[in-house]
Parts: C-alpha cells; structure tokens; sequence
C-alpha cells in the first residue's frame, strides 16, 4: 500500500502532483503543434486493396475527406490481441468524419478473414486488405521479423496524397480516443486553441461536437 494521509495532506499531495501534470500537457500541445508542422512526402506508387465493395484504390480510402488515418492491423496469419484491444477503444467514427478525416485498419490477411472477425467483434470501422500489394512493406508494416502494427496518416490535394505521420510501438500504445487520433493529423482538432498551421481552418472548441447519430451528411 501507499502512504496514507489526513484529507488535507492528501489534497495538498495531489495539488503538488498537479502541476507536474499540467507541465505534462503544455509539453504534449507543443508537441502537436510540431507535429503538424513537419514535412510530407508525396505518394507516387499506386496500392490496390481488397473491401466489401472489392478492389479500392488508397485515394478511396479517404472516401472524400482531406485527411486518413490508417491503423496498421496486425493480421498475417491470426488477428493479433494487442489490436484488438486499439480498436476496441476506438471511439466512433462519426467524431473522426466530422474533422474531415477518415480512419481505417489495412491487414495483409486476405478480406474474407477480415470481414468475418470484424462480424465479430462487432466493429464498424472499415476494414481493408493490402494482400497482393507492396502497402505494407513499404509503410513499415512488414518487416524481415514479421508484420508490426502502428498508424500512418496522409493528407491529400485533390487527387494528390501525401504521408504526414508514422508512428508504431509505444508511440502507438497511448491513443485511444478519436482526440489522440486527430492529433496526429497535420489539421490536429481544427479548435480555436490550438497552435496549427494558417492554412488550417478553425472552429470554436466543443460546438463541433456531436452525439454521434447526430451529425449530418455521414
């Protein structure tokens, strides 16, 4: 057991505790802001993967919106648990869409596989198959010791993508709610607070903010 206080030692700890903490979090919005600061390469090779409607190109997986989050979903053979356990603590996508932003998980394992553990699991975020493709290998997701996990982001120009963000390992292990997921993004949270690029468009904090079955248009 921890040591135990009187209440008011107890709070005058937690006080103290506090301003480590908040440190901690002026230190993380600093580091997002260089984050969606850094450079982008350009993706000129074509990728295929296999969905519920067939074959998709990486253009459609943004399905219209400026930005994608791809969760590199460990699943050559058998799905792994550690995944498992990241998208069950995705939050709903609905938040993710409303930021312009699109998420979804790519796996090497053929789609039939995917699909029937995804029924599942219960999980409705898109699933897609980069069998027969360089996907993995060339964003980091397969490697000569096996495939890895992690999250790539891209942003794209019209027709035109580009790779902003790869993170894997421990970088990978904190994010849980559709907040840390944008974060990694070059438009972040798009709030009024934040230390973003000028060609980022804007909003109040909390007024985009919706119960997920009330957003319009997705």
């Amino acid at each position: 057991m921890n040591q135990i206080l009187s209440e008011q030692e107890w709070q005058s700890a937690l006080d103290a505790f506090r301003v480590k903490e908040k440190e901690h979090t002026r230190i993380r919005d600093a580091l997002n802001a260089e984050r969606r600061r850094l450079p982008m390469t350009q993706i000129s090779k074509t990728y295929n993967f296999t969905g519920p409607n067939d074959k998709v190109s990486l253009l459609d997986l943004f399905e219209g919106r400026k930005q994608l989050i791809v969760y590199h979903f460990m699943f050559a053979e058998s799905p792994c648990t550690g995944c498992s356990m990241m998208v069950d603590n995705m939050g709903h996508i609905a938040h993710i869409h409303a930021r312009n932003t699109s998420l979804v998980l790519v796996s090497l394992a053929p789609y039939s596989k995917l699909a029937a553990y995804q029924e599942r699991m219960g999980w409705d975020t898109p699933w897609y198959s980069s069998e027969g493709s360089d996907f993995n290998r060339d964003f980091g997701a397969t490697r000569e010791d096996g495939e890895m996990f992690g999250v790539s982001v891209f942003i794209r120009d019209n027709d035109t993508i580009y790779r902003s963000y790869h993170t894997t390992q421990r970088g990978a292990e904190y994010l849980g709610s559709n907040f840390s997921y944008l974060d990694l993004t070059p438009m972040g949270r798009q709030e009024l607070w934040e230390d973003s690029p000028e060609w980022v468009s804007q909003t109040p904090p909390y007024q985009w903010w919706c119960k997920h079955d009330e957003y319009g248009g997705d």
